[in-house]
């Protein structure tokens, strides 16, 4: 097939990759003052729906897709994303603007000041975008640049591996080779600092391979560690011995799921962890020769190798050795001790050995089914209420009178609303931007999907059985002139736990 945009200029794939607009939005009046006096005949409006299956934001969500007909679909995994951030500014202190502590990542010794920027700083959506634009683009380019087609066998091994207690055979110089072992799982000071992602609390700081007395006698009255695990983690100092904690249930996994897929000569080797990235490139170089040693021309050079992270479960992160000794936020999130690197290069050269000769592996002992037991600490929408004479689905704060808005302008609405839980709107949607077409008739134009879109729920108090959802409308450049509204999908909770949906519009504005 020909190559995907590649007969348009930068600014119109710029323009298609972060939005999707529909394409069932025709041509709109051009006389202004009509414009204005077909708004004004639409005011704000309410209606409480029946049951689910009438809530018309399903529909509006299958007519919107009519229009869209993507020539490029793609999915953009995690691979070894440990060390990985979007916020590629730097970190900066929140009280002065200088440069964070680099080897601790804190200021005046605090991490909660310390934040790092996205490339759109300060407006964390302009970061979002343009970092989902990189990512698209890059994606797009791959796509078109593409030569080599995948052949050869569909293959894979899977396999459950206690990692609380495992040996491992690692190389020493001179050729020999010494037996380590890991160690039940345990989370380390500087876990509690968090990173420049999102930073922790209290005067716990990244790098910090020593801990403090004071967080030692707390954890101690959960659960101390024995010497036998203090020596097995160290330079980790304990703040959690999760491994060997055990009520209601096992705070930690031991038993993790390691897989390798084959399709043809591209390898994709799936992860229960957020490997860092030189850990990650550890483990592919060790698959890669033991496919290039092993194989009998298979695996040449133009074998490929990926990692999939974050798969079949999640057992927090695994950084190199080296990186471990230093103990930021991921070497304290490293569970298995020092070596649990080493243990997954162990356990996937067992896995591309038996690809490679049609051997079978042994399965693993099988890790325990927690799903009914699990515990939820999320309380339950409890009641959802509106002032007197509100109804939800009522415009708190609606449009300015005949309103009038351009291209890169914000059209803000807030409804009175409910908990968004109540319905997850699952191929549905919270917000959605109407064209008027023709007399009374409306078209949906913009919807949850779109970037330009945004949604926001929030209650005045924490207790209170009231909420509001703003509704903002970036008004992309792409925009047809015409007369809009802005709607709004709910479903509120009863006092007795019933279920009813809502639905609200702003008045009409128009848009030039």
């Amino acid at each position: 097939g020909g190559s995907v945009f590649s007969h348009e200029s930068n600014a119109e794939v710029a323009e298609k990759i972060p939005r999707r607009i529909s394409d069932i939005i025709s041509e709109s009046h051009e006389n202004y003052y009509e414009l204005l006096g077909l708004a004004a005949s639409f005011e704000a409006s309410s209606r409480r729906e029946l049951t689910k299956f009438l809530s018309i934001s399903k529909r509006v969500r299958s007519a919107l897709r009519q229009g869209h007909k993507p020539k490029f679909v793609a999915a953009f995994c995690q691979s070894n994303c440990g060390d990985v951030s979007p916020n590629v500014l730097g970190a900066f202190c929140i009280d002065t603007g200088l440069p964070c502590d680099f080897n601790h990542s804190t200021c005046g010794g605090k991490n909660e000041l310390c934040y790092g920027r996205g490339p759109g700083y300060p407006d964390e959506f302009e970061s979002t975008r343009i970092i989902g634009e990189r990512q698209v683009r890059k994606a797009v380019d791959l796509f078109n640049t593409a030569s080599k087609q995948i052949k050869g066998k569909i293959d894979y091994r899977h396999a459950y591996v206690d990692f609380s207690n495992l040996e491992v055979s690692i190389p020493k110089e001179g050729g020999s080779s010494e037996v380590v072992k890991t160690c039940p799982a345990a989370m380390g000071f500087a876990f509690a600092a968090g990173t420049t992602d999102g930073p922790g609390a209290f005067d716990f700081m990244q790098g910090d391979d020593k801990g403090n007395l004071f967080w030692r006698v707390v954890r101690n009255a959960l659960k101390t560690p024995d010497k036998k695990q203090v020596e097995c983690q160290q330079p980790k100092p304990i703040l959690l011995d999760t491994g060997e904690m055990k009520v209601p249930y096992d705070w930690a996994p031991a038993i993790l799921p390691v897989q390798i897929l084959r399709i043809g000569q591209f390898v994709i080797l799936s992860v229960p962890s957020e490997f860092t990235t030189m850990a990650g490139r550890r483990l592919r170089d060790a698959v890669r020769t033991v496919l290039a040693t092993a194989s009998t021309g298979e695996f040449d050079e133009g074998v490929h190798i990926v990692i999939a992270g974050l798969t079949n479960t999640y057992s927090q992160y695994v950084t190199t050795y080296e990186e471990y000794q230093v103990q930021r936020y991921e070497g304290a999130s490293t569970l298995y001790g020092p070596h649990t690197l080493s243990a997954f290069i162990q356990e996937f050269k067992k896995l591309a050995t038996a690809v490679i000769q049609g051997q079978t592996i042994e399965p693993g002992p099988q890790p325990p089914n927690l799903l009914d037991k699990q515990l939820s600490f999320l309380p339950p929408v409890v009641l959802d209420m509106t002032p007197p004479g509100v109804r939800f689905g009522d415009c708190k704060t609606d449009v300015p009178k005949n309103a009038t808005f351009k291209k890169g302008d914000m059209v803000s609405v807030v409804f009175w609303s409910a908990c968004p839980r109540n319905d997850l709107m699952t191929e549905g949607t919270f917000a959605l931007v109407e064209m008027l077409q023709g007399v009374g008739t409306w078209d949906p134009a913009y919807d949850d999907d779109d970037f330009c879109l945004r949604f926001k729920w929030a209650r005045p108090a924490k207790l209170s059985p009231w909420s509001q959802a703003t509704i903002e409308w970036r008004i992309p450049q792409s925009t047809k002139p015409g007369v809009y509204r802005i709607r709004h999908f709910g479903a509120s909770k009863g006092l007795f736990g019933s279920v009813h949906h809502f639905e609200g519009s702003s008045s009409a504005f128009v848009v030039l």
